[in-house]
């Protein structure tokens, strides 16, 4: 398996994605917010494993690490992910913090979910997938054609390459226009306090409360 490279076009710009082996090379560096999302060989916390893991700072280069069968470090991904000084924004954080937790080790923090914020602030609607709050917010299409592939695959096909930068480029865009809606609405403040227990709601997911709300009455 080789490192590669390919170019997107995102709302008129251009955007080079370049696919890594196991971990991110020394030379990178991220400004600011961190997208992140991860691909798996499936949902099941206690089944599948995580394949590829995706970081986009807005600008105009995208990397994806590939994570091996049976890899359990990837250091330098893991110091990008547990630096304080940067934001790491998520679509469904909770499955992305439990995948990363269990396989790699890494405590992700400071965080923010889109979709979170999408509950909280798009309270008219309840289509809160990232294909359905990218083209509401933003006005642009994202495929999920190859959301159901083989992740696991030793070569990854270049649409599932594109997928997965299209999954993380455009979060920055759209958390500006959901803290936008927040702040009018005054819920803020109500959206931090869900981020900061995102973390530990990933930890019940892998200590056996996946099912559970932790909160019902019964």
């Amino acid at each position: 398996m080789a490192n590669r490279k390919l170019s997107l076009t995102v709302d008129g710009r251009s955007v080079h994605v370049h696919l890594h082996q196991r971990d991110l090379p020394e030379a990178v560096s991220f400004k600011g917010a961190i997208a992140v999302d991860c691909e798996a060989m499936g949902l099941g916390l206690t089944r599948d494993r995580l394949c590829l893991v995706q970081m986009s700072d807005g600008g105009g280069e995208t990397h994806l690490v590939q994570i091996h069968r049976n890899q359990r470090e990837a250091p330098r991904l893991q110091a990008a992910l547990e630096s304080e000084a940067h934001l790491k924004l998520f679509h469904f954080g909770r499955f992305d913090l439990a995948m990363l937790a269990r396989d790699l080790g890494i405590a992700c923090g400071p965080v923010y979910c889109t979709k979170i914020a999408s509950k909280i602030a798009r309270t008219y609607t309840d289509k809160h997938g990232l294909k359905d709050v990218v083209k509401e917010l933003l006005g642009r299409d994202l495929s999920k054609e190859s959301q159901s592939s083989d992740w696991g695959a030793e070569e990854l096909s270049d649409s599932q390459l594109a997928y997965a930068a299209y999954d993380v480029v455009h979060l920055h865009d759209v958390r500006a226009k959901l803290d936008a809606i927040l702040i009018r609405e005054g819920r803020l403040a109500l959206a931090e306090a869900c981020f900061a227990f995102l973390p530990v709601r990933a930890q019940l997911d892998l200590a056996g409360w996946e099912p559970v709300d932790i909160f019902a009455h019964s």
